[in-house]
């Protein structure tokens, strides 16, 4: 049985001024992230890894390499295009409140309704543009990968709900069911005939703190 394990990468500059980062935005992580990712590769002691794949962008490719260094480890990293964040068009860089109140029904919908949410008003990416490439790399990885291996994937917050929840099988009316990723967060899932099964969704509790508002996406 294959174990897959999805970090979210940690909490940027961006994220804690409550800006959109998306595909083409990024920032800093901050320096409480190093230490929050030293906490989650404690959480993983134990996990032999076989293989680690991460997202191009610079926040999710540095939680990755401390990640695995933290982890003391000596695993390939593999960067992977389409595990990158959701392009989210003219929303990248902007902050939270500014767009609540300029397009308040495209908010909502991205972050609650997401059979609702107009992508083209953002000039952005679609849930279903979204779910097919991440699901379609991950797929891949998996085929490449031994079926008792344990892989590790670092990815972004919206892409990173969508990605997991096609891969069990949920409709995209439903991708916000059991709500959104932590900053540093963990999702545990297992892989076998042709099954993909969740163990834990987003959890946090190794990081020993209580989370904030804008942690979660």
């Amino acid at each position: 049985m294959m174990e897959l394990y999805f970090v979210r990468h940690g909490k940027t500059e961006w994220n804690l001024e409550g800006k959109y980062q998306g595909g083409h935005g990024d920032s800093p992580l901050l320096p409480e992230s190093l230490e929050d990712i030293k906490l989650l590769s404690k959480r993983l002691d134990g996990v032999n890894l076989s293989n680690a794949y991460t997202s191009p962008l610079p926040r999710a490719k540095t939680t990755a390499e401390t990640l695995i260094n933290d982890m003391k480890q000596s695993v390939k990293l593999t960067v992977v295009d389409d595990l990158r964040e959701f392009d989210l068009g003219i929303m990248e860089g902007q902050k939270f409140v500014k767009l609540e109140r300029e397009i308040p029904e495209v908010i909502h919908a991205f972050r609650y309704e997401p059979k609702d949410y107009d992508s083209s008003l953002i000039k952005g990416e679609s849930f279903e543009e979204v779910a097919e490439r991440t699901t379609t790399a991950v797929k891949k990885i998996v085929a490449e990968n031994d079926p008792n291996s344990s892989i590790l994937i670092v990815s972004h917050g919206a892409a990173l709900v969508t990605l997991i929840q096609s891969l069990l099988g949920t409709k995209i009316a439903d991708i916000r069911k059991d709500g959104g990723l932590s900053n540093t967060s963990l999702t545990h899932l297992k892989y076998s005939n042709n099954e993909f099964k969740l163990i834990k969704w987003n959890e946090t509790g190794y990081l020993h703190k209580k989370l904030e508002s804008t942690d979660t996406i």
